[in-house]
């Protein structure tokens, strides 16, 4: 295991006449002498090349339901693995994991494991898939991979829950091993984006289409509401409208509560009514699959079917309270398909959250 904590190798990066090394994992570039890390503080420079310091570590391992990532259509009910790391590449004001991606201290880091052992747990414990979620996998890339790899070895799939902050030349490499990705999309205006989280939106919408376009990875996207920031009617109507230009009416959006915490606690929670607009705006803009998250909303939780708009999976919090899908994943109402990834049968792993130490296995 000492192995495993050993400063690991990265790919992108490259040397700087000045004597400097650049990271070009993601739009940050950060530029770093010997010994420095950058804004993420997960990548620094040794020996005049860009190391991960995080590779084998994580911040604890859980078990909780695939809905929570949030996923709504990527095999509903089962168990997902979970786990992150340490650090950020954006710098949220109103992160809501802030103990986690914000941490500087590696005694954050309180579990380790190689990407085998990961794939063996997940697989005695019966976990359709394993996430890399609470903080943002693009930063532990060369981890997250190799952890995907070990996955599909066992037969089990991996998930990336991400702000897809990374640059053009990481993105291939990242998400062609992954399964499933959520894409918090914080906002539909740069301003928002330079200020709060002191990244770009064009990197975000730049990953999006890229995963419609150039991947095989089924994707969902959220947008967390905050109050007088990015919530606005004219704002969700745009982002909307990209979203059914862009990625199309299938693309599942969940719009999310905002409660206080860190650098925001200043600000209210978000009103179920800001939800409830943004997802008939959504709904209106033609989008076939809207959510609202982080309230009880049974409405706002389960999946309608586009075509004669019954309830085909119905949702309180996580737990699923009707499945009418068939075995092709189409609705056995009227036979419209249902985009997504389905089993012929939901898991039935419901709300439970159970803790993993890898210690013990």
């Amino acid at each position: 295991m000492e192995a495993l904590l050993q400063a690991h190798r990265t790919k992108y990066w490259h040397r700087l006449p000045d004597g400097r090394v650049q990271c070009d994992l993601c739009p940050r570039e950060c530029k770093l002498k010997n010994g420095q890390r950058g804004l993420c503080f997960v990548r620094g420079a040794e020996d005049d090349e860009i190391v991960l310091l995080t590779y084998g570590r994580s911040s604890g391992f859980c078990i909780d339901p695939i809905e929570k990532k949030p996923l709504n259509h990527f095999l509903p009910g089962t168990p997902v693995l979970s786990f992150g790391t340490a650090g950020c590449n954006l710098a949220c004001k109103f992160c809501q994991n802030w103990d986690m991606s914000k941490s500087r201290e590696m005694d954050t880091l309180a579990d380790q494991a190689s990407p085998e052992k990961i794939a063996a747990v997940a697989k005695k414990l019966k976990c359709r898939s394993v996430a890399f979620t609470y903080n943002d996998p693009v930063i532990f890339l060369e981890y997250a991979v190799d952890v995907a790899k070990a996955c599909r070895a066992q037969g089990i799939k991996t998930v990336a829950v991400t702000a897809g902050y990374i640059s053009e030349a990481a993105r291939k490499d990242f998400f062609e091993q992954m399964d499933a990705v959520n894409v918090d999309l914080k906002a539909f205006n740069e301003d928002f984006y330079w200020k709060l989280t002191g990244g770009h939106l064009q990197t975000v919408l730049d990953t999006l289409v890229y995963l419609k376009q150039d991947s095989n990875c089924w994707f969902e996207v959220t947008t967390l509401l905050i109050p007088a920031e990015n919530d606005s009617p004219d704002e969700i109507e745009a982002m909307c409208n990209w979203i059914v230009e862009h990625l199309g009416v299938d693309v599942p959006l969940h719009f999310s509560a905002f409660h206080p915490d860190y650098k925001m606690q200043d600000k209210p929670a978000t009103p179920a009514s800001t939800l409830a607009m943004a997802r008939r705006i959504a709904l209106d803009a033609g989008i076939h699959y809207v959510y609202t998250g982080n309230i009880h909303d049974v409405e706002g939780q389960s999946t309608y079917c586009p075509g004669c708009h019954r309830v085909v999976v119905g949702r309180d919090w996580y737990e699923l309270t009707e499945w009418q899908l068939d075995a092709k994943g189409c609705c056995r109402f009227c036979g419209t398909e249902i985009a997504g990834v389905f089993e012929q049968t939901p898991g039935n792993w419901g709300s439970k959250r159970f803790p993993v130490s890898m210690k013990m296995l």
